[in-house]
C-alpha cells in the first residue's frame, strides 16, 4: 500500500507541476514581448518556483540573507544536487539575478530562446578561445548592474558531496571584479530520489550565504587559488549543514505521513 500511495503521490506531483510549468513559461514568454528589463521573466521564475517547492513538498531553511547587496552586482557561485537547487534560490533570494548557463543550451530549440529573451548569461566550456570571448562579453553584463549565479560543478552531484570546479564562474569573477558569494545548499537530492523519479515530500533544503569575496583583492592569473578558497568555504558551509538534518524531519510533512504512515 505504501508503494501505491506513492506512485499516486508522485504522479499527481509530476503532472501538477507539468502544469504550473507550462502555464509560467507561456506568460514569461509573452512578457518577454513587453519587459525590456525582464522583470516579467524574474517574477514568473520566482512564481514557478514556488509553487513547485510546494507542490512537490519542500521546506526551503536560508541564512545569510544580509551578505545580498541590494545595490552593488554580486556574482553567487553554488553547489548543485538537484531541480530544486534552481527552485529554492529563485524563490527565495530578495534579488533579481541571471543564471549563467553553459553555452550550448542556447542551441536547444524553444528553451534556448527563451533563456536568451529572459537574460541568461552563456559560459563556453568546450572552446577556451570562445570562452575567453564569452566571459569578455559576459562581464560587461555583470558590471552594467546584473546579479548572476553560476554553478561552478557544471554538473549535478548525486549524492549531495561537492563535486569538482571548473574554472568558467572564477575566471568571469576576475573578470568583473564583482563580490563572489559562496551559497552552498544541502537535501536538494533528497526530494526527488536519486536514479528514480519518485518525490520525496517533506525534505528540508537548507540554504547558508557566506560573506562575500572581494575578488579585486585578486590578480587574474589567482584563478584557482580563488578556486580553492570557495571550494573550502563551501564544503565546510554543507557539513555544518548536515549535521542540522534530522532522522525524522520529514515527518513533519502530512502528505509524507500519508504515504508512510505515522
Amino acid at each position: 500500500m505504501e508503494r501505491i500511495k506513492a506512485k499516486i503521490y508522485t504522479g499527481w506531483c509530476w503532472a501538477a507541476c507539468g502544469l504550473s510549468t507550462a502555464f509560467w513559461a507561456t506568460v514569461s514568454l509573452l512578457g518577454s514581448l513587453v519587459s525590456g528589463r525582464d522583470r516579467i521573466q524574474h517574477l514568473c521564475m520566482r512564481r514557478w518556483s514556488l509553487d513547485n517547492l510546494w507542490l512537490s513538498g519542500a521546506r526551503v531553511e536560508i541564512e545569510g540573507l544580509e551578505h545580498i547587496d541590494p545595490v552593488r552586482p554580486q556574482l553567487l557561485v553554488a553547489n548543485h544536487s538537484g531541480l530544486h537547487d534552481i527552485l529554492s534560490l529563485a524563490g527565495h533570494l530578495p534579488i533579481q539575478f541571471r543564471w549563467v548557463a553553459k553555452k550550448s543550451l542556447f542551441n536547444v530549440p524553444f528553451m534556448g530562446w527563451h533563456m536568451r529573451r529572459s537574460g541568461y548569461i552563456p559560459i563556453d566550456r568546450e572552446n577556451p578561445r570562445e570562452s575567453a570571448k564569452t566571459i569578455a562579453a559576459d562581464a560587461k553584463i555583470i558590471q552594467g548592474g546584473i546579479n548572476a549565479i553560476a554553478f561552478p560543478e557544471g554538473t549535478r552531484s548525486r549524492d549531495g558531496e561537492l563535486g569538482r570546479f571548473r574554472g568558467g564562474a572564477f575566471a568571469l569573477a576576475l573578470q568583473t571584479g564583482v563580490p563572489l558569494v559562496p551559497v552552498a545548499l544541502e537535501g536538494s537530492y533528497r526530494v526527488i530520489m536519486p536514479q528514480t523519479r519518485q518525490v520525496n515530500p517533506g525534505a528540508i533544503i537548507r540554504i547558508k550565504i557566506s560573506p562575500p569575496i572581494d575578488t579585486a583583492s585578486y590578480a587574474h592569473n589567482d584563478r584557482h587559488l580563488l578556486m580553492d578558497q570557495v571550494f573550502t568555504i563551501m564544503s565546510r558551509s554543507l557539513e555544518e549543514l548536515r549535521r542540522r538534518r534530522r532522522s525524522d524531519e520529514e515527518r513533519e510533512d502530512p502528505v509524507f505521513r500519508w504515504i508512510h504512515g505515522k
